[in-house]
């Protein structure tokens, strides 16, 4: 015996046909739209609509709308108590107790955070607590594992920016750490972990003949082993060029010249273990890298050229950290020595970023290389009606001395240099031992103090002159000249 055939296989009833125009209608008439028809297309529209919401309806009460998620649920709301009663009193011990003991620094920073996010690390703990013990009952764990993941990335985040305090570092965990927290609470997480796996590009072979490819997922992963080993190389530094700066034993540019290979070695060998913590091959990039390696050489000669004129710069040192120098229009002290350029402060309070090779190319003028006393010039001139220059001379080398910076040792010297067109020149030698305070105004205030003993000795100070002699001229200017002289005669005579 035959099953019934069921409702929904049985075929269609006809219905009736709609009767036809009669064949002498004219053309012309369209037929007139049936508005029941109309109606009957927006009630399917509205019937599928319908459908579509039972059918997540009935998918949410199966998936979620059960016991095992209601007491997920009810497991998540009851860690919420324990978690807000542990969590000040684990606060508490974290800052009597730990943070007094932990050393100024990151440290101190770290033991503040952990103290800071101490009842969201007690939640998390009860939750995980949960799991294990959900796992263990053989009961269902998704709702309560995205919230850890949600959880979990959110202490991340609020630690990286309490104990880094940089905007930079924040951003990162927070555009990196949410979206795996979430693609992880969401159950995509694997998904996308074999989808970049399987876009990969074949980087050569083996010894063995074997293809070797680098995958997306590897990129990924060598960005963030060399993120943090980068940034625990640069706290490696600076823990160490702290205790480099401190040893008084060594000279300013052996600590430069040290500084100078850690700031380069240090990041170099980040690199180099991230790639071979995510199993880098580098074998196969033998012929590759020596391409890249010379296509980089020229591609950065005067980047390399700058480095290294670095570090030939403090190897014979010519110029070292505090030094006063001059290259071309900038004049100012070495404040900073850096693997590509030297910071050299000037008078302006500006910062002037010169390269290495510039040095070493052009040649540098350096106040204080082998001693910071150095000597300046102040030139002046008299008129030809001075007598006494032996005693004026003396007397500017005196006046030199009244200045605060000018040394007595060696003394300050007036040379007679020339007599010249209209004066005669003296120059005003004298020395200082503090470039880095300026010269230019060192010399004005030695200058200044010269022309007030010049006005007080009642010396003149000469501007340029000269003699006409008017040897022919028209008629005109003779007679002028000629009253002008009898005219000046008669004055004298009355």
């Amino acid at each position: 015996m035959q099953d019934p055939q069921p409702v929904e296989d049985a075929a269609p009833q006809p219905q009736e046909a709609a009767p036809e125009p009669p064949q002498d209608a004219p053309a012309s008439e369209a037929p007139v739209s049936d508005p029941q028809g109309d109606e009957s297309v927006l009630e399917g529209g509205v019937q599928t609509i319908r459908e579509r919401l039972e059918g997540f309806w009935d998918g949410l009460q199966s998936n979620m709308l059960t016991v095992g998620v209601a007491i997920e649920a009810a497991i998540l709301i009851a860690a919420i108590m324990p978690a807000a009663f542990f969590g000040p009193r684990l606060r508490k011990l974290i800052q009597t107790q730990v943070a007094p003991r932990a050393p100024y620094g990151i440290l101190r920073r770290a033991a503040n955070a952990f103290a800071h996010l101490a009842t969201p690390i007690a939640l998390y703990i009860f939750l995980q607590i949960a799991v294990v013990g959900l796992q263990t009952a053989g009961s269902s764990t998704g709702l309560i594992s995205a919230a850890v993941s949600l959880l979990a990335a959110w202490i991340i985040v609020r630690l990286v920016t309490l104990v880094i305090r940089s905007p930079f570092w924040s951003r990162v965990a927070f555009y990196v750490i949410w979206p795996i927290a979430a693609l992880d609470a969401f159950g995509v997480l694997d998904d996308l972990v074999r989808q970049l796996q399987a876009f990969s590009i074949p980087i050569g072979e083996d010894e063995n003949g074997v293809a070797q490819t680098f995958s997306a997922l590897d990129f990924l992963r060598t960005i963030a082993v060399f993120g943090v080993l980068f940034w625990g190389a640069r706290f490696l530094n600076h823990l160490i060029q702290g205790r480099i700066n401190a040893i008084d034993e060594l000279t300013v540019s052996f600590k430069a010249l040290l500084s100078k290979i850690l700031d380069v070695l240090l990041p170099v060998v980040a690199l180099v273990a991230a790639l071979q913590i995510v199993g880098f091959p580098f074998a196969t990039l033998a012929i590759f890298g020596g391409a890249v390696g010379l296509g980089i050489g020229l591609g950065m000669q005067r980047t390399v050229s700058n480095f290294f004129a670095g570090f030939t710069l403090i190897a014979d040192k010519s110029i070292k950290p505090g030094d006063v120098i001059e290259i071309e229009d900038s004049y100012g002290w070495v404040t900073a020595m850096n693997a590509r350029y030297v910071t050299l402060r000037t008078r302006d309070g500006t910062s002037h970023l010169v390269p290495n090779d510039k040095f070493i190319e052009e040649g540098v003028v350096n106040w204080s290389h082998d001693d910071r006393v150095v000597r300046l010039h102040a030139p002046f001139g008299v008129s030809y009606d001075t007598r006494d220059v032996r005693g004026l001379a003396r007397a500017a080398e005196a006046r030199a001395l009244t200045i605060d910076r000018v040394l007595k040792n060696p003394s300050p010297r007036c040379n007679l240099m020339e007599f010249g067109d209209s004066s005669i020149n003296f120059d005003l030698r004298f020395w200082i031992n503090d470039p880095a305070n300026g010269s230019a105004n060192v010399r004005s205030d030695v200058m200044m103090a010269i022309w007030d003993m010049l006005h007080e000795m009642d010396i003149e100070v000469p501007f340029p002159q000269r003699d006409i002699h008017i040897k022919s001229a028209p008629d005109g200017v003779k007679a002028v000249s000629e009253t002008r002289a009898e005219a000046a005669s008669n004055s004298r005579e009355d």
